[in-house]
């Protein structure tokens, strides 16, 4: 994978106006930082990364390694560090000696380098194990030792570890949520650590083409995306490992960018080539190449070759830990003492566990602080407001800064109104791949800006892993206090309700809700006017995670009176559909606009044949309430439930989800019994809007006969 300095294009590009001056600060970063410095910074990084997998005691050789210094059993992955630690050890001098009021980011695609993103933290003080000084020997003891930590930090790239930006356990949204980050911040530079193995992700391959959308489309910040291309998959050779130095350079060429591609064996014309890359930036939103680097450094490198005739050195055995048990073969014992030895770390460490001074010279220092948490905004507390309709939502939202909405080619289609005039403004961009809009809207969101996702219905599921990933993400920076995020927006439309056989899939809502996750929440208002004052007040949320369910067509509006309950507790009483005296013999409960629709005239039917039964209408604004109150913040207290819902009457509730997650949510509050849920059913074959609905026993016909016999069944 050894090849020369490859760039195919006639020179470098001018920097963006709008850009802080990246090559002057990296030239700058060259003269203040000698080379001995970030060699130094890069062995102790490799040291730490292997410390930690194998040592329990002598955290820096102090005296030969003995059997009684070894963990009983290594755990972790080494192969993925040499590479990313080479590429923090450079950034570090340009973080430190970058343009004043600028930013730089550094991103961690795959998550194994868990071992390097500790080291790097404990060496820039960002990790105080024991409650002291963040460098003492006992920090550095309980850092090797502890690997790996599961309680705390883990074994790979988490929140938890301080200083760390990791896009979570999805493999390939890093390039795109890079991406999201650098829009609408000219003065931010943000580098994406990929891996090989993450090119051969539809994310990452989508994401190179997806910044032409971005062209045009406001003024950015920048992004160099770096390819740590070391010729490993977890269990076997890359896909860019069969590729030669020319077809590397051919593809990213052909891709819009200029390749630097290098093997690090040669640390000062690293350096250079990094300088080089820095002169080439353009703004995100600018035509015409970029820059991407291409370390060709081998998977492992700087660890054992060979043990006992056995090759270690580009083989698969060097993703975990090469050297699977020193503690018990003498050959593995010897090379793991070598292999250690070879950093000489009691050059890079002192007697008081503090990094020496050639290495701190090559540090960023500690991570800026995040800001302490603020309390989550709730819906309906803000004051009294009409919203014409979901499109003057966006519009109004996007008179201030700090907005995005992404959206997979379908804005036109779900009918946003987005510019009087019918047009697309910039602070709208579409590309049709639901996988590169999220990790748009997470880079956004994680950059502190509000972001919303607009899509089809069907084609919404596409992103359930990386929510579920983005969940867990979030979720662990909240454990390590870092909260008070801008809320993840979904506007789910187009609904299959109205669309074509296989454009008929509400399955998101119920992965969500199946997850359990107290952020989560599920809005399904009864018309265009409700969706409107929901979606606003979901873009003032922070810390929770949206989805709001709207038919695009629109219909009728009902009456505006009971909405103040429905946004603050998620359910009210509907009078003007409710019928009869004391207690109900039947309830009726609407989810969504589509059954509210159905159900509505379902009611009014019963009203003029059964006009001496009580009926109860009420209607969900979020499915989440219906679930119990140890799981999910905005449920129903036991009493508010009663209120709604009575005591012993059969309740016929329609939702616009599959039935089975509202089952599940009722069932967990003990109250599935009496509860009839209709939902969507699959039609097994192309069928019209008022076939489906028949389908599915939704049609008001449908829900007047099957409410007439849930009546006649109770009163037996």
């Amino acid at each position: 994978m050894t090849t020369a300095l490859s760039t195919t294009d006639p020179g470098p590009a001018p920097a963006g106006a709008g850009l802080p001056d990246w090559g002057q600060a990296a030239a700058k970063a060259r003269a203040a930082v000698p080379d001995e410095a970030v060699d130094a910074c890069w062995r102790a990084l490799n040291y730490l990364s292997a410390a930690q997998l194998y040592l329990a005691d002598n955290p820096r050789l102090a005296r030969p390694l003995r059997h009684e210094d070894l963990k009983p059993q290594p755990r972790g992955h080494w192969g993925v560090c040499p590479p990313v630690n080479y590429l923090l050890a450079h950034l570090g001098p340009l973080i430190c000696h970058r343009p004043d009021g600028s930013e730089l980011l550094v991103l961690h695609g795959a998550g194994h380098a868990g071992p390097s993103a500790l080291a790097h933290a404990y060496l820039n003080q960002n990790l105080p194990l024991t409650g002291g000084d963040a460098w003492s020997m006992a920090d550095l003891r309980a850092l090797i030792a502890s690997f790996p930590d599961a309680r705390r930090f883990g074994s790979e790239i988490t929140p938890l570890i301080p200083g760390i930006r990791h896009t979570g356990g999805q493999l390939g949204p890093a390039l795109a949520v890079a991406q999201g980050m650098a829009l609408d911040a000219p003065h931010r530079l943000v580098v994406p650590l990929i891996g090989d193995g993450e090119l051969e992700t539809g994310a990452t391959a989508a994401a190179w083409l997806a910044r032409r959308a971005l062209v045009g489309a406001g003024e950015h910040g920048a992004v160099l995306p770096v390819v740590l291309a070391n010729g490993l998959r977890m269990g076997g050779p890359s896909l860019l490992a069969g590729l030669t130095g020319e077809e590397i350079a051919a593809y990213f060429t052909g891709l819009g960018y200029r390749p630097l591609v290098a093997d690090g064996h040669d640390l000062p014309t690293f350096r250079r080539l990094l300088g080089e890359a820095f002169t080439m930036l353009r703004p995100l939103g600018e035509a015409g190449p970029q820059p991407v680097v291409v370390l060709t450094m081998p998977k492992g490198h700087t660890g054992p070759e060979h043990v006992a005739g056995r090759r270690i050195a580009g083989t698969p055995a060097v993703h975990k830990t090469p050297l699977a048990n020193p503690l018990e073969n003498d050959a593995e014992f010897a090379a793991l003492a070598d292999w250690l030895a070879s950093y000489r770390p009691a050059e890079l460490l002192t007697a008081q566990g503090r990094p020496a001074d050639l290495v701190r010279q090559a540090l960023p220092g500690p991570a800026r602080k995040l800001s302490a948490a603020q309390p989550a905004v709730r819906l309906g507390t803000g004051p009294r407001r009409s919203w014409a309709d979901v499109s003057a939502v966006l519009r109004a939202r996007a008179e201030r800064p700090g907005f995005r909405l992404f959206s997979p080619d379908e804005i036109v289609s779900n009918r946003l109104r987005l510019d009087l005039d019918g047009s697309i403004p910039d602070w709208a961009v579409e590309i049709l791949n639901e996988e590169v809009c999220h990790a748009w809207l997470q880079g956004y969101t994680e950059t502190g800006r509000d972001a919303l996702l607009a899509t089809y219905e069907a084609f919404a599921p596409v992103n359930t892993s990386l929510l579920v990933q983005h969940l867990k993400h979030r979720n662990l920076r909240y454990a390590a206090g870092h909260a008070n995020l801008p809320s993840v927006n979904y506007l789910i439309t187009s609904l299959g309700w109205r669309n074509t056989y296989t454009h008929q899939n509400p399955g998101l809502a119920s992965a969500m809700l199946e997850l359990e996750d107290p952020s989560v929440h599920i809005y399904t208002p009864a018309d265009a006017t409700r969706a409107a004052a929901v979606l606003a007040a979901m873009l003032a949320s922070r810390d929770r995670v949206n989805f709001l369910i709207t038919d695009k067509h629109g219909g009728v509006n009902f009456p505006p009176g009971p909405f103040r309950d429905e946004l603050t507790r998620g359910a009210a009483i509907w009078p003007h559909l409710a019928f009869g005296r004391g207690r109900p013999d039947l309830v009726l409960a609407s989810a969504g606009d589509v059954p509210a629709r159905q159900l509505a005239e379902a009611a009014r039917n019963l009203r003029r044949i059964r006009a001496a039964t009580t009926i109860r209408y009420l209607h969900i604004n979020d499915l989440t309430v219906l679930g119990p109150a140890g799981i999910w913040p905005a449920a129903l207290t036991r009493q508010a439930f009663t209120n709604l819902f009575g005591i012993d009457c059969p309740v016929l509730l329609a939702v616009p989800t599959f039935p089975g997650a509202v089952r599940a949510l009722l069932a967990a509050r003990g109250e599935a019994d009496r509860f009839h849920v209709v939902g969507y059913r699959d039609p097994g074959r192309p069928v019209s809007t008022d076939r489906l609905l028949e389908h599915a026993g939704l049609s008001a016909p449908a829900l007047s006969a099957r409410a007439t016999r849930l009546i006649e069944e109770h009163s037996k």
